[in-house]
């Protein structure tokens, strides 16, 4: 099985609907795929968790189907979106001094792609 980690860092939204895009789509035709919400991507995850955004369908979807394998710690901290993130209930990932370590995901053997 094809195994994917999408590090999401773009705190942009027209970029992170292409993560929860491609996620979706990779889980869809058997892959095992992973999000990992970085940087100032860390600052969406309030506004994905509301009701009437956007992109609130597609981010539950991914949720539901547990797409998403967490968010960085030290940047929900940095961004301001570290409670947003706990009451969520994304886990927080900082095996890397705070941050989700890229190793960690290749030694697991997941091709790795940034967003």
């Amino acid at each position: 099985m094809k195994k994917i980690a999408l590090f999401a860092f773009n705190g942009d939204f027209m970029c992170f609907i292409h993560v929860l895009l491609n996620a979706l789509d990779m889980k869809e035709k058997g892959y095992d795929v992973k999000i990992v919400i970085e940087g100032s991507a860390t600052k969406l995850i309030p506004e994905l968790a509301k009701e009437g955004n956007s992109m609130y369908e597609l981010y539950r979807k991914a949720r539901e189907l547990d797409l998403i394998d967490g968010a960085c710690q030290a940047c929900s901290h940095k961004m301001g979106t570290l409670d947003a993130v706990k009451a969520e209930g994304v886990r927080l990932l900082g095996d890397m001094k705070g941050h989700p370590g890229i190793a960690r995901y290749r030694e697991e053997g997941f091709e790795v792609i940034t967003f």
